[in-house]
């Protein structure tokens, strides 16, 4: 007790005289007995964090229909707007772009989906569209197929496509440049078109690499050049 007595008066006046305190700890064996009226309860720390930033909310974006299978002349077309909402819906989207002799295909990134415009007349065609459904590791083009020169036999997708459809080849040729991937600048507009089940129809609109519109028609499942 007096060893402590002498230690703590060391201690005040170390500290009186401004100098840093160090303190050391002496490890003794543990007493047989303890005096319960000199333990003193150490204080919790606790600590308030403040200025924590708070993560936005996600709203949901718009969701596409679900993806069609069939030719658009007989399944609708993707609409990637609410039913029924008339505001023009303009974005970016990823697509790919290849040029063939009778038309062109493009791969909608957003709705994984392959529009395939067939000429028809000086630009305008008719319009399907195609689920891409190519998964890697499957083969990217026919070795038996072997294209005219100067043209080419597309891959991946768009050749899956072209080789598994009854008459698109012939209806679209042979590819004439490599499939291309960019970002466009994606519009989707509503009209007062009814389709046979009473619905309000629109249009969408995709550029090309080129910069040149190509507008897609609900209504009747047509392209047409500009018009939008």
């Amino acid at each position: 007790m007096r060893l402590f007595l002498v230690s703590l008066l060391l201690l005040l006046v170390t500290a009186a005289c401004g100098t840093p305190t160090v303190v050391y700890v002496v490890v003794t064996a543990t007493p047989e007995t303890t005096d319960e009226s000199q333990v003193v309860s150490l204080p919790t720390a606790t600590t308030t964090l403040t200025n924590v930033p708070t993560l936005p909310t996600v709203t949901e974006a718009p969701s596409a229909l679900p993806l069609a299978t069939t030719p658009a002349s007989t399944a609708s077309a993707p609409t990637l707007l609410p039913a029924d909402f008339p505001t023009p819906y303009i974005t970016q989207v990823q697509v790919a772009e290849q040029l063939f002799e009778h038309g062109r295909m493009y791969w909608v990134g957003r709705v994984r989906q392959i529009w395939v415009l067939v000429i028809t007349g000086e630009g305008r065609g008719d319009w399907y569209v195609y689920e891409d459904n190519f998964v890697e590791g499957e083969p990217e083009t026919d070795p038996a197929l072997v294209p005219p020169e100067g043209r080419i036999q597309p891959e991946r997708g768009f050749g899956k496509l072209w080789r598994e459809v009854p008459g698109l080849r012939d209806l679209l040729g042979w590819a004439v440049q490599p499939e291309v991937g960019y970002i466009s600048r994606y519009e989707y507009h509503v009209t007062d078109q009814l389709d046979a089940a009473g619905n309000r129809t629109g249009y969408h609109v995709v550029y090309s690499l080129g910069g040149e519109q190509f507008r897609f028609n609900e209504i009747d499942s047509t392209w047409q050049l500009g018009g939008a």
